[in-house]
């Protein structure tokens, strides 16, 4: 018999610009992540993606309990378009242990896609309580879930919402999160459980990314045709060799209907540097918002070059820039800290 998945059912995951019901963030709170100086500068770029983001969408916002919903609210921010959830998680980083949102071409009916979060191959015990979020997400949402028994972080995926998928092998094909899986069978899951049936496999991700390479820091969808790849001048840099050979991967691969793909160059920031070596930072973490583009910003002269050519690719939209400096300390940023829901 065969089995039962969202694409079956006619379900579909859409691209993150469509329109959208909410956002969902985790508040920050895991000192193992930031310590106690960087956690407020942290929380403070949250609540600038708050700002930025609730004009146009609710956001909601897990919390691990009533103190602490009373606590953000006591910071005299406007959160008018915040709604509370008090859902206990280990730390904020959502698009990973979060689940994928899939709309119903026909009846538009919402569901989630559930996927193992095992803590990026297991590198992290601490965090692999994660893993039941989407499940105490869904006790308010209500909506029906399939789980997919597969070892995927949101992070690792970009889809174009007409069958394309974009990930790398560096991260799924890596032997810590599916063993036994090759190539054609995690296609297969992507197939049935995104509707993305055409995957453009890129290589490596940037220095310094503890996912083993997540495309939300290297390559991202800014419309249907067209991919944004993050791209290093400098030859004597650790991602140039990286980022070159992405973009030679891109530059031969085609979309779902056979055509080739027009692609972007976003610079790379100036390495920004932690206290064990190199930090992921990347301006292609940024997040799609319904008419606001959260990209993330580090202090450096290069933040506005950034700026300007993501603007350049969402003339409908506002681009805010977020100093996420403080953030990518717990190796992460705008991208890796959100879940977009799909508006039905």
């Amino acid at each position: 018999m065969t089995p039962t998945t969202p694409r079956s059912l006619g379900y579909r995951m859409p691209a993150e610009w469509e329109p959208q019901e909410a956002i969902w963030l985790a508040w920050p709170h895991n000192r193992d992540t930031w310590c106690d100086d960087l956690l407020g500068q942290v929380r403070t770029a949250y609540l600038a993606i708050v700002g930025a983001l609730q004009r146009d969408q609710r956001v909601c916002l897990l919390v691990d309990a009533p103190d602490v919903e009373a606590a953000v609210r006591a910071g005299g921010e406007d959160l008018t378009g915040v709604s509370f959830f008090h859902v206990r998680t280990r730390d904020t980083w959502i698009r990973d242990y979060g689940p994928s949102f899939v709309v119903n071409r026909s009846t538009r009916q919402a569901a989630m896609v559930k996927w193992t979060f095992d803590a990026w191959g297991g590198k992290y015990e601490d965090l692999k309580p994660d893993n039941g979020v989407p499940i105490e997400m869904n006790r308010s949402l209500s909506l029906p879930v399939f789980e997919a028994g597969l070892v995927l972080e949101g992070g690792s995926i970009d889809v174009n919402g007409r069958g394309t998928v974009l990930t790398t092998e560096q991260c799924l094909l890596r032997s810590n999160r599916n063993p036994g899986l090759g190539r054609s069978e995690l296609e297969g899951y992507l197939r049935d459980y995104l509707d993305a049936p055409h995957v453009v496999w890129l290589g490596e991700g940037i220095a310094g990314d503890d996912t083993d390479g997540h495309i939300d820091d290297i390559a991202r969808f800014v419309d249907a045709t067209t991919v944004l790849y993050a791209w290093e001048d400098d030859p004597a840099d650790a991602n140039h060799g990286i980022l070159a050979d992405n973009y030679e991967r891109l530059r031969s691969a085609v979309d779902q209907d056979g055509r080739p793909w027009r692609l972007v160059a976003l610079p790379m920031p100036d390495p920004v540097a932690g206290p064990a070596g190199r930090l992921p930072a990347s301006y292609a973490n940024f997040y799609i918002g319904n008419r606001t583009v959260v990209v993330p910003v580090f202090g450096q002269d290069k933040d506005r070059r950034a700026l300007d050519v993501i603007q350049s690719c969402f003339p409908d939209r506002r681009v805010a820039g977020v100093d996420c400096t403080a953030m990518v300390h717990g190796l992460g940023a705008v991208h890796c800290c959100s879940q977009q829901q799909p508006r039905p």
